[in-house]
C-alpha cells in the first residue's frame, strides 16, 4: 500500500492468492479509521486474476468500508475481467526515469497543505504527510500516513505513520491532543494542571513509547 498523486494504492503482485488475500484484510483492520469511506486504487502486476478472484478483492474492501476506484493492469485477461464487474480501468503510469541514488524517491512522502482551521466534527484523511496552518479544535481529527506539522494549537484525535510507520513524527506549536498515534503507538496527553508552560513540541516513538519533546531547529 502506498500514497500516489492519484490517492491511495494497493499493488497485488506474485504469491499465493489467498494470503495476499489475507494480508490484505490485516493491513484494513490495522488502520480502520484511516481506511474506512476511502477509495483506493488496485495495481494488478499479474495476468492470472480471474472475475472470482476481484470479487474476493471487493468482498475485502467492502468489510472494511472501502470502495474500489480503479485497477490498473497491462493484462487483457484481467481487465476483461474488471469490467465484467463494472470496475473502472485506469491506464497504469509510464515507469518513471532514474533517479540519481542520493536522492531515493517515497511516494507516500507527498503531503497536503491545510491553510484554515479544522473545527469539531471534520475529519482529514491524507495518506502522505499533512501540514496545517491553522489549529485544530477537540472533536476534530488528522490522519496521516506520514507526518503531521500543525502551525497551530492541536487540541483534537491526531494520528501520524497511519500505515504502520511507527517512524512518523507529530509537530504542533502547542500539543495538547486528545488522543495521539504514532504508527501502531497510542498515548493521550497529560492532565493539564501538570504541564509547566505552552511550547513547541514534537511527539514521536523513542524506546517503546511516544514522547513529546520541546521542537526547535536542532
Amino acid at each position: 500500500m502506498k500514497g500516489t498523486r492519484k490517492g491511495l494504492a494497493i499493488t497485488l503482485d506474485e504469491g499465493d492468492w489467498q494470503e495476499l488475500l489475507r494480508e490484505l484484510d490485516n493491513r484494513l483492520g490495522q488502520a480502520v479509521r484511516f481506511f474506512a469511506g476511502s477509495q483506493v486504487n488496485l495495481r494488478c502486476g499479474r495476468g492470472d486474476i480471474s472475475q472470482q478472484d476481484l470479487q474476493e478483492v471487493l468482498a475485502v474492501l467492502a468489510r472494511h468500508n472501502v470502495e474500489l476506484a480503479s485497477l490498473e493492469t497491462r493484462s487483457r485477461l484481467v481487465a476483461e475481467a474488471a469490467q465484467a464487474l463494472g470496475i473502472r480501468l485506469a491506464l497504469p503510469e509510464a515507469p518513471a526515469a532514474p533517479l540519481e541514488p542520493r536522492t531515493p524517491p517515497e511516494e507516500w512522502s507527498e503531503g497536503v497543505l491545510v491553510h484554515r482551521t479544522v473545527r469539531s466534527g471534520q475529519s482529514i484523511r491524507h495518506p502522505g504527510h499533512v501540514v496545517i496552518v491553522g489549529d485544530v479544535n477537540p472533536g476534530a481529527e488528522i490522519i496521516a500516513g506520514g507526518d503531521v506539522v500543525v502551525w497551530g494549537r492541536l487540541l483534537g484525535v491526531v494520528q501520524a505513520g497511519a500505515l504502520d510507520n511507527n517512524q512518523a513524527i507529530i509537530c504542533a506549536l502547542e500539543l495538547r491532543p486528545t488522543q495521539l498515534r504514532i504508527g501502531t503507538y497510542i498515548a493521550k496527553s497529560p492532565d493539564d494542571s501538570r504541564r509547566k508552560r505552552v511550547q513547541p513540541e514534537v511527539a514521536s516513538v523513542l524506546d517503546g513509547q511516544i514522547v513529546a519533546q520541546p521542537w526547535t531547529s536542532r
